[in-house]
């Protein structure tokens, strides 16, 4: 089994103190935009409030840390959905598609749009409103990642970031990397570090900053055309430290040395350093039998959770789901449907996230073999 280099330590421990001087700065809290960026879309992550960022892999690792991206062998499509604190038409549309371009080598894309249903247009003239209008998020992610070796993957994406408010939109590209080293006697011990969202400073823009302005000075009068300028923000970056450790519970009833027990929990724990918002910290845990079924919870803290009047937060820090697993026929894909759950305070509706996953025979994802 190959130890972990001293050089990679080192580069581990740089990127952990780079982040310190800015790390959860309450003075910076809702300075950066674009906060889709933050959302994972895909529920079996979501349950495990992000936690799982050590050992993650497949479609869903794009959301999380790309470097699980390499675990897919052959080729996955995943779609999932959401609804964002139930009754208010916030939802969430994801569709993802990864494959293996050979030689340990993973491409993959990630489509994610927001939509917030129909909300009354008003202005100085209608206060009452005239008519709806529809915000729209759009993020269009590519991803790679390499397994270099049985102990180490990494990873690199890019987002494209798209809001717009009728005549009205921002435009953004968002960077990513991440890192995920695993070791231990049945390869049960995993490390991961990524750092994601350093892009491009964001800015609105378009006619609806547009307004007409009379000119009383002149003789005669006219109106001209005066554009309201808007400021730039930046994109909500964070760097998240996550290990996990698997135990094999009925490890010594196993037919051989190379098979793998049939029950496995997985505890976890991760660190969180956000650029614009309170640091997280957290912890899970995953219980999986036979890799056809498994219960998933976790608890991610920040300052001021516990705390309903002054938070700064929506959720109460409790995740939960589930994922059931078949392969269709003796030779066709596999098939999984992942849900979460996650409740909330100020407003209490939760989020809730299902996802469904196809990948094709032959694979897979390394939590599947």
């Amino acid at each position: 089994m190959k130890k972990l280099s001293n050089s990679t330590l080192v580069a581990i421990c740089a990127l952990g103190i780079s982040f310190t001087s800015f790390a959860g700065n309450k003075d910076r809290i809702g300075q950066s935009g674009a906060p889709e960026l933050i959302i994972n879309p895909w529920a079996r992550t979501t349950s495990l409030f992000g936690n799982n960022g050590s050992f993650v892999g497949g479609l869903e690792a794009m959301k999380c840390n790309i470097a699980g991206l390499a675990a897919d062998s052959t080729t996955e499509v995943g779609v999932s959905h959401g609804v964002y604190l139930s009754g208010s038409g916030i939802n969430i549309n994801n569709l993802g598609v990864a494959h293996n371009i050979g030689h340990d080598n993973v491409i993959g894309i990630n489509i994610m749009s927001m939509s917030f249903g129909d909300i009354p247009a008003t202005d100085y003239f209608n206060p009452d409103g005239y008519g709806t209008y529809h915000p729209q998020y759009l993020n269009v992610q590519l991803g790679f990642a390499r397994q270099f070796s049985k102990n180490i993957n990494a990873g690199f994406g890019m987002t494209y970031v798209s809001e717009q408010i009728n005549n009205i939109n921002a435009l953004g590209l968002a960077f990513e990397g991440g890192i995920q080293y695993v070791t231990g006697k049945k390869d049960n011990f995993h490390i991961g570090v990524t750092l994601r969202n350093l892009g491009t400073n964001m800015k609105f823009s378009g006619t609806g900053f547009a307004i007409n302005a009379d000119q009383p000075q002149s003789s005669p009068g006219y109106t001209i055309s005066v554009n309201s300028p808007s400021d730039k923000f930046s994109m909500p970056t964070y760097l998240n430290l996550s290990a996990a450790y698997d135990f094999y519970l009925d490890e010594n009833h196993v037919r051989n040395a190379d098979s793998l027990p049939m029950h496995k929990l997985t505890i976890m724990g991760s660190f969180t350093s956000n650029s614009f918002i309170n640091d997280y910290i957290g912890v899970g845990a995953s219980y999986t039998y036979k890799n056809m079924f498994s219960l998933n919870a976790a608890y991610r803290y920040e300052k001021g959770i516990g705390n309903a009047e002054n938070t700064t937060t929506m959720y109460v820090g409790l995740s939960a789901g589930a994922t059931v697993q078949t392969r269709i026929g003796a030779n066709g894909p596999s098939l999984a449907i992942d849900y979460s759950y996650r409740p909330t305070q100020r407003p209490a509706n939760g989020v809730h996230m299902i996802s469904l996953r196809f990948t094709r025979a032959g694979s897979a994802s390394k939590d599947e073999e």
